[in-house]
């Protein structure tokens, strides 16, 4: 190991070589340590990284989990993440070496979680706790994978909660009607809840949308990209999922619409952004709008679950549905499945008919 040094001003330093991916060796220096004992505990713990070896603590693999996937997942996605396990998972596990954690461990940590209650004496709802869990887990599943750990304790210990989806809140087409009246003098407002609603757009979708998105001789939105302010940036990324790449068909009076509100923007460009309201400020329109129509309050997101219940309600399939809002259509089938007409007694109707078909055949013969 090379040893720590002294700079002109003080401070310690180390250097070394450090492993790259592609098992070349590169000097790298590291400055700025108080004293000669932080500097070489750092060094320590950078070999450790290096060698992969899971005697390293949580904490330390922890970073190469993250530099792992850096590039592999979304930027709010890794911020999510990193809010989840900073907060829940690594002042637990922190220091304790990775090849050390139990089962025992896990359960120790998820018994911590369950305990708690907030000042109302509210717990932790069951989804955050399988969401918590799966981060954990996901954090050994690489170690497992990539870097040779035995097995995962957190997928042995078992999950603390369980998926559940919320009660759905939607709007009917006439509540919706009744509450885009009221945006109708607010320009690039209206035709952004026209959207949302008769198309079933994601906000991340619909905030992406540029002039080159539509065709308004086939009446059509390509979705290919989803938008997200982060850290005081506007940033583009791709879709939620590979099936939320999708062209989606427009009513006439929708293209016709938002054919109108385009050629009305000032000196704007076929990939420029053609709704610069944010989050917030739909979440102000809708608290406007509901509070002058008298139309229940519900979340933006919503306006998608009113869109695939106007489509059940109008008899469309779940595939085809699944299709048109980027969905997998056995999802359709599960989330919504209380929306859609119960068959029960035409099915068994239909297999009386077919037994009585067969009976009379048979006394025929």
């Amino acid at each position: 190991m090379m040893p720590a040094y002294k700079d002109k001003n003080g401070k310690w330093y180390v250097s070394y070589f450090k492993l790259l991916w592609n098992g070349k060796k590169q000097r790298t220096v590291k400055r700025g340590f108080n004293t000669k004992k932080e500097a070489e505990n750092f060094l320590a713990k950078e070999k450790l990284k290096d060698s992969k070896d899971l005697t390293m603590t949580f904490e330390m693999f922890l970073d190469i989990y993250l530099k792992d996937l850096e590039n592999r997942i979304k930027e709010n996605t890794m911020m999510t993440k990193m809010v989840l396990i900073q907060d829940k998972t690594l002042p637990y596990f922190k220091d304790m070496k990775m090849n050390e954690i139990t089962v025992a461990h896990i359960t120790q940590w998820q018994n911590e979680l369950l305990a708690y209650r907030d000042k109302n004496q509210k717990p932790y709802s069951p989804v955050y706790l399988k969401t918590i869990h799966n981060q954990i887990s996901a954090i050994f599943n690489h170690a497992c994978k990539r870097y040779g750990l035995s097995s995962n304790p957190a997928r042995n210990a078992g999950n603390m909660g369980k998926e559940k989806y919320k009660e759905m809140n939607f709007w009917t087409k006439e509540e919706y009607l009744l509450f885009s009246e009221s945006m109708m003098k607010k320009d690039g407002v209206y035709q952004a809840f026209e959207v949302l609603y008769w198309c079933g757009l994601r906000l991340g979708e619909l905030l992406a949308l540029t002039p080159a998105d539509f065709n308004f001789e086939k009446k059509t939105i390509r979705i290919n990209k989803s938008y997200q302010r982060i850290k005081c940036r506007d940033v583009i990324t791709d879709p939620k999922t590979e099936k939320s790449n999708r062209s989606v068909d427009m009513p006439d009076f929708l293209s016709d619409e938002i054919q109108d509100y385009i050629s009305r923007l000032y000196r704007h460009k076929k990939t420029d952004r053609i709704f610069h309201i944010t989050k917030s400020g739909l979440h102000h329109e809708m608290d406007r709008g509901c509070k002058e129509t008298g139309v229940k309050r519900i979340r933006i997101h919503d306006l998608r679950h009113s869109h695939v219940s106007l489509l059940i309600e109008m008899g469309f399939t779940p595939l085809a549905i699944a299709e048109r809002v980027g969905h997998e259509s056995i999802e359709i089938t599960y989330r919504y499945s209380h929306l859609f007409p119960n068959k029960g007694k035409e099915i068994a109707k239909e297999l009386n008919n077919t037994r009585e078909v067969v009976s009379d055949n048979e006394c025929k013969e």
